[in-house]
């Protein structure tokens, strides 16, 4: 293959060679594919009808659930149907389609948790400022400043990536198309600027990190000096589940791109590209949901709204 023009097709990785385990991998990720649509979408349905949650916490709430609904579906749902049928192929614009929608969700999935950060830390540190901070035109531009980035980003990387000239065959030693998996197809110089890409792009989610970092330093002496107990348990239910998601993401996102080369093997890329792609989309809806009794008491009026309609 003389370069990445003559592709038609990409191979994936194949999670096993027998039947049985193949469809052991779709019944797994049909599982989490499934939790995470069930839990992603009441939370989207909870927040959007119930007037209560119509707050900046929650509008936050719903956008994180709509890119995480995005992210999953963007791999998990070709990975099962190519266990499902034993293929292990995707097409070439398949494979593009792939690296722009999962970069996409996923970079704007981190600056929308960085945005959540700041909405934390003026609820709780500023919080006669927070109805002007936090107002709803300005939510709407935070909001809309993630996906943006998230746009820019998918666009930046996708464009590098399949300029590269690939003369290592097709063969992409993964469950979808990652960009270092990409780029490891590549015999030539060219994929530098993919990796300098790759490099500002991760500067700029450790910024991000450390602006998190820094807000919870904040938020947890502000906290601290709380007086009542009952005080400081809503706000450390506030913050908690937030902080829990970030740290999943970013611990899991980080040791898949920063790993050292020499920890690196199909088997183990693999089980990383699982833990940072599938798993947070499935568990975020329920960490958020078990610490927070407003939506929890949303989510059983919405059901018991469901049970009487089948009724």
């Amino acid at each position: 293959m003389s370069n990445s023009s003559s592709l038609n097709e990409f191979l994936f990785m194949a999670f096993a060679d027998m039947q049985e385990l193949q469809l052991l991998h779709f019944s797994l990720f049909l599982g989490i594919y499934l939790a995470a649509l069930l839990g992603n979408g009441l939370i989207i349905t909870a927040v959007a009808f119930d007037h209560h949650l119509h707050t900046p916490m929650y509008f936050f709430l719903l956008n994180l659930s709509l890119l995480d609904l995005g992210s999953i579906s963007t791999t998990v749902p070709k990975s099962m149907a190519n266990s499902l049928w034993d293929s292990r192929a995707i097409s070439y614009s398949g494979c593009a389609a792939q690296v722009f929608f999962f970069v996409f969700f996923i970079a704007a999935e981190h600056s929308l948790l960085t945005v959540m950060a700041y909405d934390r830390f003026v609820a709780i540190c500023r919080p006669l400022h927070y109805g002007t901070l936090m107002g709803s035109r300005a939510c709407v531009k935070m909001a809309a400043a993630a996906w943006a980035s998230g746009f820019l980003n998918a666009v930046m990387h996708t464009t590098n990536t399949f300029l590269i000239p690939l003369r290592q065959g097709n063969v992409v030693e993964q469950f979808f198309c990652e960009i270092p998996q990409l780029l490891k197809l590549s015999c030539s110089d060219a994929y530098l600027r993919e990796v300098g890409v790759l490099v500002v792009s991760l500067s700029l989610v450790f910024l991000c990190f450390v602006f998190i970092v820094l807000s919870y330093a904040q938020i947890f002496t502000a906290v601290l000096r709380i007086p009542s107990e009952q005080g400081r348990h809503k706000a450390f239910s506030m913050c908690l589940p937030h902080l829990a998601v970030v740290s999943l993401f970013v611990s899991t996102t980080a040791f898949a791109y920063l790993k050292p080369s020499s920890l690196s093997s199909p088997a183990l890329d693999l089980l990383v590209a699982v833990l940072y792609a599938v798993v947070p989309p499935a568990v975020n809806p329920l960490i958020y949901s078990m610490r927070n009794r407003e939506l929890k008491d949303a989510l059983k009026k919405l059901i018991k709204v469901v049970l009487v309609q089948q009724q």
